[in-house]
């Protein structure tokens, strides 16, 4: 993107992610859901990704944003990558979420009926929250709108408004304040490194060791 990305169009690609996400969960919710077997959740799985495809495809043709996975992988960004998945877990799942918690208690409860809900599916379920997600997100958040936005309103702005849409994205509010703190932190990263892998490493690390600690010990209750 050699023009940058303005905040309008940042935004606006954020939305068009959201307008995705909105169908794909209406699929599950109406369709996917109600047939038998394991049938439903391998064909929402299999919509996600078909949605993500052709967001990504549409995000690139439209912004001149070339997608490489592979530049600036080094051993040091490898390491901080993993370092921030671990740092992560012990800063919010053991620490800052607890206090958030006792903030938003009906907050705390849609998120305890989340994380039932995906344990339902633990197969599919850990696709979509430590591949998916990563994936898609930090190509999106990092890769297209905070490197878009620091061209043409520093790196500052830039990673404080990509953190924040970030967090929006995630719509509870104990998961929004704990997606900001990751959002600054994945950002810096990336500024740091220069590497999407990196941040979708960490984002993928973390993703997975609290799927490990928090939702596979609820899978058959």
């Amino acid at each position: 993107m050699k023009d940058g990305v303005s905040l309008g169009r940042g935004i606006l690609w954020v939305l068009v992610w959201f307008g995705f996400m909105l169908l794909y969960t209406a699929l599950d919710v109406v369709v996917w859901r109600k047939l038998p077997g394991i049938y439903g959740e391998y064909l929402n799985l299999f919509s996600i990704i078909f949605c993500m495809i052709v967001f990504l495809v549409w995000l690139t043709k439209e912004n001149s944003f070339k997608l490489n996975l592979s530049s600036n992988i080094s051993f040091h960004g490898l390491i901080l990558a993993l370092g921030c998945a671990i740092l992560f877990y012990f800063l919010l799942d053991k620490g800052l979420d607890s206090i958030f918690e006792s903030f938003f208690p009906v907050s705390e409860e849609g998120y305890q009926q989340t994380l039932q809900s995906l344990s339902a599916t633990p197969i599919t379920s850990l696709f979509q929250v430590c591949i998916l997600a990563p994936f898609i997100e930090e190509i999106l958040m990092r890769g297209f709108l905070l490197s878009g936005l620091a061209s043409n309103y520093g790196k500052v702005m830039a990673l404080f408004v990509s953190s924040m849409l970030f967090a929006l994205l995630h719509f509870n509010m104990v998961q929004t304040l704990s997606a900001f703190i990751c959002g600054i932190v994945l950002g810096l990263l990336y500024l740091h490194t220069g590497s999407i892998f990196c941040c979708i490493l960490t984002h993928a690390g973390y993703n997975l060791i609290s799927y490990v600690t928090m939702i596979l010990p609820l899978y058959g209750k």
